[in-house]
């Protein structure tokens, strides 16, 4: 017994000697991978980003918060990618045991009866005078492989990375969850303004056509006139209808994603009282890698790929496995538990080369190597669209804002343009058509500009979720 225990510690001295062996060298992520600066962008003005925001810091408005809030808590997808950081959460626990030796307890006992003409029976019978045997054993077993090659260790970093994939996952679909909310919620402000603006263009129109009426039936006004006074009246009254449906689905819309039934929004502010984020600074593109969650996700697929090509490499060297097998073992019950002559034991260690299937190992050390090479194809890609993002974001915010300044001083012309043209129609210096032309004009003009106030908030939003924020 004393040789066995020699032999085992002879066996731990050289595995622990070596276990830092490390048979695979972790490929970083490429330092050309990132940019220095995004487009067009000041690096001096850039040390901070909007990014860092709680999501409740940069939405202010009451009932979009609750919106938001709602959705994080009953969004079905978010509610599912929880389980799986649940279940990422579990395998982690179970993956720091991997080196763990393992520990097994058995007890048997069997009857053998042999032959009366086997040499086994009769042995038996001249010997013990019995013709059967019994054996009766209590053992505990351990089993030890020895983490040399860092195979084992490798096997746990591929967990942590899943889970910490698992996380970022779930920050990605809140982040994309949180900037839909919003944009749903812009989108019936300006839907609700849009209505407002069709029915008041609507009263404009009634009052024209009871005035072209007066002069059609004097005389002044040709029925071509009249008509085409009312057929520009349809098009704000078939407005309308068009508007209020699309208020209802997309109230449908924002109830599904907030985890509710299709109902009513409620909503106490108006969209031109919502005012557009100014000076929103990006930060540096380098932070991305920490804020944006499917550019950090890429990262983790690179440490994964690492981990794996680690164990595959160390599959193509030997195993050192320890066992020890340890009890009570009797011919009689009588003596199972007799000490300490029932005791016994056994230590053994054996290193495993593989020869046969080396080909197949080699082959998964290969494929392992290109699977790495992917991952880091794929944080390249991550991060170019990510800054892509941000750059688009950015310029919708600078170009919507020149547009917003012409499109309101249109809209401003057009609203006096209208005023005149009924003095001007009252008085008989202007005809029908020019007053019509003008009320259409002014239809189009004011419906863009609403259009074009949401699409300013939702390039906030767009900066906002493409530099990472909305998890927070």
């Amino acid at each position: 017994m004393k040789n066995h225990i020699k032999t085992l510690s002879i066996m731990l001295l050289l595995s622990t000697s070596i276990i830092s062996c490390k048979v695979s060298k972790d490929v970083k992520i490429p330092e050309d991978a990132i940019p220095v600066t995004f487009r067009d962008v000041n690096i001096s003005d850039s040390s901070t980003s909007v990014a860092d925001l709680n999501w409740k810091t940069f939405f202010t408005e009451t009932t979009l918060q609750k919106l938001i809030d709602s959705a994080i808590h009953r969004n079905n997808d978010l509610l599912v990618a929880q389980k799986n950081i649940d279940i990422a959460q579990l395998q982690l626990k179970q993956a720091k045991f991997n080196n763990i030796p393992n520990l097994n307890l058995q007890i048997t006992s069997n009857s053998t009866n042999p032959s009366n003409n086997s040499l086994n029976g009769i042995s038996l019978n001249q010997f013990l005078k019995k013709e059967h045997i019994e054996d009766f054993t209590t053992a505990a077993s351990l089993s030890w492989e020895a983490d040399i090659w860092g195979k084992i260790r490798n096997q746990t970093k591929t967990t942590l990375a899943q889970y910490a994939q698992s996380e970022e996952a779930k920050k990605a679909l809140q982040t994309t969850i949180v900037a839909s909310v919003s944009k749903g919620f812009y989108t019936l402000l300006m839907l609700d303004a849009q209505v407002e603006i069709a029915r008041k263009n609507l009263e404009l129109n009634d009052k024209t056509i009871f005035m072209i009426n007066l002069q059609f039936e004097s005389g002044q006004v040709s029925l071509l006139g009249k008509q085409q006074a009312e057929a520009q009246r349809l098009v704000a009254a078939q407005l309308i209808p068009l508007l209020e449906q699309n208020i209802v689905i997309q109230e449908n819309a924002l109830s599904v994603l907030t985890g509710g039934f299709p109902k009513a929004v409620e909503r106490k502010v108006m969209l031109n009282t919502i005012e557009s984020k100014s000076q929103l600074s990006v930060g540096v593109p380098s932070a991305l890698v920490s804020r944006r969650p499917d550019v950090k996700n890429a990262e983790l697929l690179l440490q994964e790929a690492n981990a794996k090509v680690g164990i595959t490499k160390a599959n193509l060297y030997p195993s050192l496995t320890i066992t020890a097998t340890g009890g009570l073992n009797a011919f009689e019950a009588s003596n199972w538990f007799s000490l300490p002559t029932s005791l016994f034991g056994v230590v053994a260690g054996g290193i495993t080369q593989p020869l046969l299937n080396g080909k197949k190992l080699s082959t998964q050390y290969e494929i392992a190597k290109v699977q790495r090479e992917k991952a880091v194809i794929g944080f390249r890609q991550s991060v170019l669209i990510a800054t892509g993002e941000v750059s688009d974001a950015l310029i919708k915010i600078q170009k919507i804002e020149e547009q917003n300044s012409k499109l309101s001083l249109r809209v401003t012309t057009l609203q006096q343009a209208i005023s005149n043209a009924d003095m001007l129609f009252k008085s008989g210096m202007a005809n029908y058509l020019e007053v019509i032309t003008a009320q259409s004009n002014l239809l189009q003009s004011e419906l863009e500009l609403v259009s074009l106030k949401k699409a300013r908030l939702e390039a906030d939003v767009d900066l906002y979720r493409s530099l990472g924020g909305g998890w927070k």
